[in-house]
């Protein structure tokens, strides 16, 4: 079945799944598979020095002649080049986060680019809006990974976005299934944003150990740390267990980036570390049980959007 949206039509994809660009998971191999399979795959820059990223993005080109975007963190000092590349390689989709999008859109817009803006809040949303994005991610707290401050959940920030904003809004945080999909769509969004199931997959670039921590992983084994200095969602692990100590003993934010140290994240997701590494994972990680390729992945998306869906008119 085709599933037509605002967001659809904005990118030109038959389903309204996006995948997160996600830092040392998501590739050229990820990204082109979900655009192949008819959602729109995202290229994560945020772990890409701009060689690697430009060198992504042309295998992407190759393997897939579908739509794909890249996703910039704008906390990465190179940022500005990232984007650079992205432009200069042509691509026509860019997904930016942690940061104002604003002083990067009159360059993506001239080059015909459409930009999106992950935003935790309706604040920095409507900000992303008057800066001229064409649509905006917004984050619920159950997401893996970097979450905002005032720790809104998806469920109530989705319905509040869509009221605010002239223009789509696609749902990220907690979504694994086509359950979720057609609750947010329920809620007011254009389209769904799915990360720690696509980064369970086997087309992830992440380490088979953290593959299998996830699909391990049931539904209290996630945690938020280093909430004074920028919440984290990841697994409970021996690191993850010596931050919440740190907080609770109320070190200060010098004391808790030296416990962060450097490369934390390279060393659990990408290189596998299981006991030292940063492990992000979204609270929908209880919901992902086997290691999957993209194309069954997206089977069972819509098969159980259909069966959500059939449910849901029944009961009229």
């Amino acid at each position: 079945m085709n599933i037509e949206t605002k967001i659809t039509s904005l990118f030109n994809i038959k389903y309204p799944i996006i995948q997160a660009g996600m830092v040392w998971v998501s590739g050229w191999k990820l990204a082109s598979a979900v655009s192949n399979n008819g959602g729109l795959g995202l290229i994560g820059a945020g772990s890409m020095k701009l060689e690697l990223l430009k060198e992504h993005i042309q295998k992407c080109k190759r393997a897939t002649q579908k739509p794909f975007g890249v996703n910039v963190p704008l906390l990465r000092p190179d940022s500005a080049e990232l984007i650079k590349i992205a432009v200069d390689e042509d691509v026509k989709i860019v997904f930016t986060s942690a940061g104002n999008p604003a002083k990067h859109v009159d360059l993506l817009k001239k080059n015909n680019c459409k930009v999106v803006h992950v935003v935790p809040s309706v604040k920095f949303a409507l900000k992303a809006q008057q800066a001229g994005c064409d649509a905006v991610v917004g984050e619920g707290v159950e997401a893996g990974g970097h979450n905002g401050r005032d720790e809104t959940t998806t469920f109530c920030l989705i319905p509040q976005l869509a009221d605010a904003l002239n223009m789509p809004v696609i749902a990220a945080g907690g979504i694994a299934d086509g359950r979720g999909i057609l609750a947010a769509l329920c809620l007011g969004a254009e389209a769904v944003q799915i990360g720690t199931l696509f980064a369970s997959s086997e087309e992830s670039s992440a380490h088979e150990n953290y593959k299998r921590k996830l699909i391990e992983a049931g539904d209290g084994d996630t945690i938020l740390a280093f909430k004074k200095i920028g919440l984290v969602r990841m697994l409970k692990n021996d690191f993850a267990l010596r931050v919440k100590k740190a907080e609770e003993d109320g070190w200060n934010e010098n004391k808790l980036h030296e416990l962060l140290g450097q490369k934390r994240e390279q060393l659990g997701i990408f290189e596998g570390n299981e006991i030292e590494g940063e492990l992000e994972a979204g609270q929908s990680v209880g919901l992902i049980k086997e290691i999957l390729p993209v194309n069954k992945i997206f089977l069972n998306l819509i098969s159980e959007f259909e069966t959500a869906l059939l449910k849901i008119n029944k009961k009229k």
